[in-house]
């Protein structure tokens, strides 16, 4: 039997655009609290009825989240045009040696609008 886990988790974080469009209101700094959903795939354990146990994913995730909450996203290496789609891309080269599985990765920068990853 195969499955997908999921696990959110929450940022607070500032940003601006730079390659926006001239006078596109994302070229300021605005912040926001982006929602990132962790998505891991895989066969279930027969023993333990897991995929995945939520604490492997949460201990990948916590250095990641001390490094972008309440930061400016800019000044991490890697991310000086962050956009959503390019946040989802570095967290995969990320979390992806760490994560066997890992299917996807979603984030929502605002309740109506989001990126959904696959690695690809």
């Amino acid at each position: 039997m195969k499955a997908r886990l999921t696990k959110d988790f929450v940022v607070e974080a500032a940003q601006f655009l730079p390659k926006a469009p001239e006078g596109h209101k994302c070229r300021l700094m605005h912040g926001h609290t982006f929602k990132i959903e962790i998505t891991v795939e895989g066969v279930v354990d027969p023993e333990t009825g897991w995929v995945y146990d939520h604490a492997r994913i949460s201990g990948a995730m916590k250095p990641i989240i001390q490094q972008l909450d309440h930061s400016v996203l800019n000044d991490m290496p890697g991310l000086e045009n962050p956009t959503i789609e390019l946040m989802a891309d570095w967290l995969w080269k990320k979390l992806e040696p760490q994560l066997p599985g890992l299917a996807e990765i979603v984030i929502h920068e605002t309740p109506f609008a989001r990126c959904s990853y696959r690695g690809e």
